[in-house]
């Protein structure tokens, strides 16, 4: 008995509409559905929504994605912004430091930042005068340094 030989055709496929590719590829990327499942549900080979999805990603990246200079213009914002809030933040500290006379930073914050602290407090002195516990400046008046340069 000789074999037949059978004659193999190709598969067709109706078109997919744009929505149904769409919809197959949001599925496979939410995880409802398996690449192959897709491929028996949908009649459309694997290769092809294979082909869908890598597709559709380089979309996706392309219309989210910024330019790379809008995208330093942006984080150059946001490192400014967060300098701004850190700087508020020390000087409510260093106030706080004076006002109440003890060093919370240096037991809470790493040392960097307690340092950081420390000159924002010197300079606050500087040009304030130190304050006591209630918050009143004691800034030492102009006849008092002289005096205290004359009596050395």
């Amino acid at each position: 008995m000789k074999a037949q030989k059978q004659h193999w055709r190709k598969k067709t496929y109706q078109k997919v509409t744009l929505e149904t590719k769409l919809l197959v590829v949001d599925q496979i990327l939410n995880g409802q559905i398996s690449t192959n499942f897709a491929s028996k549900k949908y009649d459309v080979p694997r290769t092809t929504i294979t082909y869908w999805l890598r597709k559709y990603s380089t979309l996706v990246q392309q219309n989210n994605g910024m330019s790379k200079d809008k995208e330093i213009k942006k984080l150059k914002e946001k490192i400014e912004e967060l300098e701004f809030q850190k700087d508020f933040q020390q000087d409510i500290i260093a106030d706080m430091e004076l006002i109440t006379g003890v060093d919370m930073s240096k037991k809470s914050l790493p040392k960097t930042l307690a340092k950081e602290i420390e000159l924002k407090k010197k300079a606050r002195i500087k040009e304030n005068g130190s304050m006591d516990v209630l918050g009143y400046l004691n800034k030492p008046s102009t006849k008092d340094s002289k005096h205290n340069k004359n009596n050395k």
